[in-house]
């Protein structure tokens, strides 16, 4: 059997279809370093069923699919053929050529087959394991496999020589069956609880079963008796419910003639309601009328008393010329006004739209009755008011100029200052920017110290943890043999009586696994005392005291020839003379078939085997399950050398220890130094972050305030031309409409009611809008004045200016405030006028609603009286329908009662109820309650029990059978355990004998003159025991692989792997760069196991070294280039004679 070819396809950097035919003997694979050498060992460690990521290099399965390089785009699977010629029949399988085949795709889903047929990843696992090919791979020496064998735990090194010795398909029978015998325990309690839980419940449910019983006879007589009462209770309840009925109809007739009356009443009273409603807006609309001429006669009264006083204000006042002093106090008092003025204002404004509203009322109502004589009317109200509108919007207008060339001067100055502003402050944050990129570029430097600071701090933390935790491991180790020596001490002779004894066992030195065979010599001198020739009887001495006689010369029985595997005890052992002569006759041999063969060859001698069987002339002693003395003494041996060499190490720990904590603590201190110092710097780059970021904000905000200074100077300016237009055309309609002929009149003899009141409302709405307009002038004249002063405190030669026009201001106020006066008093004497004659209509109007209040209160009374002979009707009539529902209700409730207890409609229990001749309703009911009485006295009764406890006594005797035989398969299941141990252990213990047999030939080959062997970590425990190295290269003392080179650690590795090879042949290796580390003479040697194994196996070699090379059969090149895809050329070669 021999691997015949690879195709890769996907796989790694194989992203073509790459097929490599192999030939026996020795395949070379070689090329430059990351060209994909080892993708080919990867390939086949893959197809053979390695499910472990790491073991091919990898972090993640889905790596070995192609990744994409250069331009080859990735791909979606990988897919590895691998053909092994099975011409021998290695393979348990009816092939002679085999094909398995390995498919992933990047979803993660797998595929196998073999010979193109699916396939379970166990089957190609179970087909390769009976040619020593497993988990383990042993047969794969890849990168990191030496180091991995010789630092594995001697446990691990178990599994390389299990796999070769096919153990590991019987190792997962009997996990297997191991998992079925967990699984089958849970079962196995499950029945167990459930057949315990089954058996209790069969006993109370039988009881339950018999109760059954008893009740259906009792149930039957009480369901006879409920029937009879309920049939007697529904006929009588019914015949009440009847009788009910009948009386509510009466009382509804009654009912309904008390609503009649009481609805012919109300009528009445609501036809004199309407009466009065219809009468009260008139006679509040006449109120209404007399209250607002009262208010207009009042606020007309008073625009008189305001004019005149007005009139003879301005009329006394004389300006002086402003003092600058004076001018500025004026202006506070003035600013202190406005407030005042403004509410004023306000309150004077509200009044007015409220007067506006009644005045368009009016002139609807005037213009419905006069429309020709209204238009006159508003056309001299109108005549006058604009008198008065135009004249407040001509000052109006003249103060608005003013304030516009007075913001239009504050604007341009402001928008001078914010330009001066946003200069210096965009200078600011050009600067504080600047400042922060300089100071920016020292945070590389102090990240790269700070990071490798805290790494350095990290290393050294993870460094003194390990270190504390192996102290720990260290000082454990030597409280658990201190303790362990103690606990062995404790079974010795506690105490002798002469000092002189000392324990036969404690002068003997044992050679590692003949502690048994030298107890079962010895036998009833394993307990006795050895010391010097004296007299050692009497009370309280030992059983048996072995005489040291040193003088006396050691000796063994003569004989011709010791058989073949066979030597003298004492040989493996150091002990008195005296202990030697007890031992001299025996003889130590390897099986109990090879002891009987020495005793019948010289009866005087005895046999004794390694575990403690001793054979002697018709006689053979089996050795005991417990510990000898020697044993102990050797265990004692043992444990105190190990804790010599413990204790030795945790001293050095503790000096190792303290000076990883210096170095600990240096590096805390130098990464909290860096840490601290990128903490200042990252708080000095965010003090100037903060500065750059507030400089630009307020550079910004700058120029938005500069902005709208602009915007605002416009907006002055574009006023300023606004209100001089205004003031313009105000000027002008005032002088067209003072040439306006005032001087017609109308009569009032022509005017009824609706011009009177309209005439009212208007005087109102002129009052209203002159305190209007004046309250708004204050405030106007307030503001501006206040401002003026200010503006004017420092001009006085312009004060002087404008003194003459104030004047003639002054001048026209006066004549227009005398115009106002002399119209308004006009207004009050036809307001008089209106006002009584709208007193006389209040009173006739209050007359007529008095009338027809008396009328709705007589018939309120009629009302009254009406409801109340409806309200004892409606008494009379709930009574009995009161009566009626609960009748219903009680034969409701009594049918849902009866229905309940017998299951019988209530219908058909009425309809068939048939009073019995002597019928007793109190004694059926005393019956019915004995009954109950009974029934109630069996307590709860299940009356499903008998059909419950048929079923459950079935499913009770189901589990006992289901529970015995998962116990037969229990034990079936230890039985097999048992046999595949056994098996185990033969094949493991072969394996063993051999390899361990081959070890130390080759390690001989490869370090001529040195020596090296294996060793059982724990000989009597075949099946977990593990395996450990010795190693002592020629010219050297030392035996720890520890203490090796590199070179020689390989050696070693591979010598361990070789010696498995021989001891278990497998038809192939693979080794990738095992000779990586090897100088010129080490590498001729490992050549030449390779000439050796290729005669039996083949090999294929990843390699970098020529003279490997040059005894290959194939040589295989594998090359990259820059497009990141491996490619492979071929030679077939004859080997150089060396």
């Amino acid at each position: 059997m021999y691997l015949k070819s690879l195709t890769l396809k996907g796989f790694k950097s194989f992203a073509s279809a790459t097929t490599m035919k192999f030939e026996p003997g020795i395949c070379a694979v070689v090329g430059p370093n990351g060209s994909g050498k080892s993708n080919v060992v990867d390939a086949l460690a893959w197809v053979m069923g390695e499910q472990g990521a790491k073991q091919l290099r990898g972090g993640k399965m889905e790596d070995v699919i192609f990744a994409g390089a250069g331009g080859r785009k990735p791909l979606g699977r990988a897919e590895v053929t691998l053909t092994i010629n099975n011409d021998d029949g290695a393979l348990p399988i009816e092939y002679s050529e085999v094909s398995i085949t390995r498919r992933m795709f990047r979803d993660g889903a797998s595929e196998y087959e073999i010979n193109g047929s699916k396939a379970r990843l166990m089957d190609i696992q179970e087909l390769l394991s009976d040619s020593g090919i497993g988990r383990e791979m042993h047969v794969i020496v890849g990168q990191g496999k030496i180091t991995e064998i010789l630092e594995s735990r001697p446990e691990d090194r178990r599994a390389y020589i299990e796999e070769a010795a096919g153990v590991l398909k019987h190792k997962r029978r009997k996990e297997k069956a191991q998992r079925k015998l967990t699984g089958m325990q849970a079962n196995l309690d499950r029945l167990t609880d459930l057949t315990e839980e089954l058996k209790r419940q069969l006993k109370p449910l039988a009881r339950q079963a018999e109760a059954a019983k008893r009740a259906q006879t009792v149930q039957a007589e009480v369901r006879e008796s409920r029937s009879l009462i309920a049939g007697y209770e529904l006929t009588r309840l019914f015949t009440a419910k009847m009788e009910h009925e009948e009386a509510q109809k009466a009382a509804n007739v009654e009912l309904t003639a008390a609503t009649a009356g009481v609805q012919e009443a109300e009528q009445q009273h609501q036809d004199a309601d309407e009466i009065l409603v219809a009468a009260q807006p008139v006679a509040a609309e006449a109120n209404r009328i007399w209250f607002e001429l009262s208010a207009l006669k009042e606020k007309v009264d008073a625009t008189v008393r305001i004019a005149s006083d007005r009139a003879s204000h301005v009329e006394d006042s004389r300006y002086q010329g402003p003092d600058p002093e004076v001018t500025l106090a004026q202006a506070e008092d003035a600013e202190a006004q406005v407030e005042a003025l403004e509410e004023r204002a306000e309150v004077t404004e509200e009044r007015l739209e409220t007067i506006l509203d009644q005045v368009e009322d009016a002139k609807e109502k005037a213009r419905e009755a006069d429309d020709e004589h209204m238009r006159r009317v508003r056309a001299i109200a109108d005549r006058r008011e604009g008198i008065v509108r135009l004249v407040s919007a001509d000052e109006q207008a003249r103060a608005a100029v003013e304030r516009a060339e007075a913001r239009v001067q504050e604007a341009a100055a402001e928008c001078d200052a914010s330009r001066e502003r946003a200069r210096k402050v965009d200078a600011e944050a050009r600067e504080a920017r600047r400042k922060a990129e300089e100071h920016e570029q020292q945070r590389g430097p102090l990240e790269e110290a700070r990071v490798r600071a805290v790494a350095e701090s990290q290393a050294a933390e993870s460094r003194l943890k390990q270190l504390r935790d192996e102290e720990r491991a260290g000082e454990q180790q030597v409280a658990s043999l201190t303790s362990r020596i103690e606990t062995l001490e404790a079974t010795r002779v506690d105490t002798l009586p002469d000092t002189s004894l000392q324990p036969l066992a404690t002068t003997l030195r044992v050679d590692r696994g003949m502690e048994k065979a030298v107890a079962a010599a010895l036998g009833r001198f394993t307990e006795a005392v050895i010391g010097a020739p004296a007299k050692h009887t009497g009370d309280g001495w030992p059983r048996t005291v072995v005489v040291d006689d040193s003088a006396g010369d050691a000796w063994h029985v003569e004989v011709s020839a010791l058989p073949s595997g066979t030597s003298w005890l004492t040989d493996h052992i150091v002990a008195p003379r005296a202990v030697r002569r007890i031992l001299a006759d025996t003889v130590l041999v390897g099986s109990v078939e090879q002891a009987f063969d020495v005793v019948a060859q010289d009866p005087r001698l005895r046999a004794v085997t390694p575990d403690g069987t001793l054979v002697g002339e018709g006689w053979a002693e089996v050795g005991e399950g417990t510990r000898s003395p020697v044993e102990v003494s050797s265990l004692i041996d043992d444990a105190t050398a190990a804790l010599a060499t413990a204790r030795s190490t945790v001293e050095e720990m503790a000096g190792t220890v303290a000076g990883a904590e210096d170095a600990a603590e240096q590096a805390r201190v130098e990464a909290a130094s860096a840490t601290a110092a990128m903490r200042e710097f990252q708080a000095e780059q965010s003090a100037l972050e903060r500065e750059a970021l507030s400089a630009t904000t307020r550079a910004e905000n700058q120029r938005t305030q500069h902005k709208a200074n602009a915007d605002k100077l416009s907006a002055a300016e574009q006023q300023l031309r606004i209100a001089k237009e205004d003031a313009a055309e105000a000027a002008d309609r005032l002088a067209r409409l003072e040439d306006t002929d005032e001087g017609e009149d109308v009569s009032t003899e022509d005017k009824d009611r609706a011009a009177e009141r309209l005439a009212q409302v208007q005087a109102m709405e002129m009052e209203a809008k002159i305190a209007a307009r004046s309250a708004r002038d204050d405030v106007e004249r307030a503001t501006q004045r206040a401002q003026g002063l200010r503006r004017k405190a420092a001009a006085d030669a312009e004060n002087k200016k404008r003194f003459e026009e104030q004047q003639e201001k002054r001048r026209r106020a006066v004549e227009k405030a005398i115009a106002v006066r002399d119209a308004a008093a006009t207004v009050a004497a036809r307001v008089e006028d209106a006002l009584t004659r709208a007193h006389d209509e209040r009173e006739a109007t209050r007359q007529e609603v008095a009338r027809a209040e008396a009328t709705v209160k007589e018939k309120s009374v009629a009302v009254h009286d009406a409801r109340q002979r409806l309200s004892r009707a409606q008494t009379a009539y709930h009574e009995v329908e009161m009566k009626a529902a609960q009748s219903a209700v009680r034969l409701e409730e009594a049918e849902r009662r009866a229905t309940g207890e017998t299951g019988v409609p209530a219908t058909t229990l009425r309809e068939q109820f048939h009073e019995p001749e002597g019928f007793s309703i109190t004694e059926e009911r005393k019956k019915l309650k004995s009954a109950e009485k009974a029934l109630a006295s069996l307590g709860k009764v299940n009356p499903l029990a008998l059909e419950e406890y048929a079923a459950l006594e079935e499913r009770y005797s189901f589990l006992t059978t289901q529970l015995d035989d998962v116990i037969r398969a229990r034990k079936d299941l230890h039985q097999v355990i048992e046999e595949v141990d056994d098996k185990i252990l033969t094949l493991f213990t072969d394996a063993w004998h051999d390899v361990e047999r081959e070890f130390p030939e080759v390690f001989a080959t490869l370090f001529p003159g040195g020596e090296g062997k294996l060793l059982l970590t724990d000989p009597t425990d075949m099946l977990t025991t593990g395996i450990e190295v010795e190693a002592r290269p020629p010219g050297k003392k030392v035996k720890r692989l520890s203490l090796l080179s590199g070179g020689e650690k390989t050696l070693t590795a591979l010598a361990m792997l070789v010696a498995i090879f021989n001891a278990r042949p497998s038809p192939f290796y693979v080794m990738d760069e095992v000779e990586a580390a090897l100088d010129d003479v080490n590498l001729r040697r490992l050549i030449a196991l390779f000439e050796k194994l290729r005669a039996t196996s083949q090999l294929i070699v990843i390699t970098h070294q020529k003279p490997t090379m040059d005894v290959a059969n194939v040589l295989y090149g594998v090359t990259m280039q820059g497009d990141g895809v491996t490619r492979v050329i071929s030679q077939r070669l004859h080997p150089v004679e060396q």
